[in-house]
């Protein structure tokens, strides 16, 4: 059974896709968003369903890598 979730960005509170993973994703987990960013999730956030409603939402809140360029 696959989940759906929706990808956070922890900076600004926004969500920035939806997005179907095969199984629950960890904290801890990188992958692709479909701009091609890399990003990490640092938490994950399983809310309650809606009365009536079978779905149970989970949010996945992940930040971007910091490039540090050196000069």
């Amino acid at each position: 059974m696959s989940v759906i979730t929706s990808i956070i960005d922890t900076a600004t509170g926004k969500v920035i896709q939806k997005m179907k993973f095969e199984r629950m994703p960890r904290a801890g987990l990188s992958f692709n968003l479909e701009s091609g960013e890399l990003v990490t999730a640092q938490r994950v956030v399983v809310g309650k369903p809606a009365p009536g409603k079978f779905i149970t939402p989970v949010d996945v809140f992940v930040a971007a890598p910091v490039v540090e360029r050196q000069p």
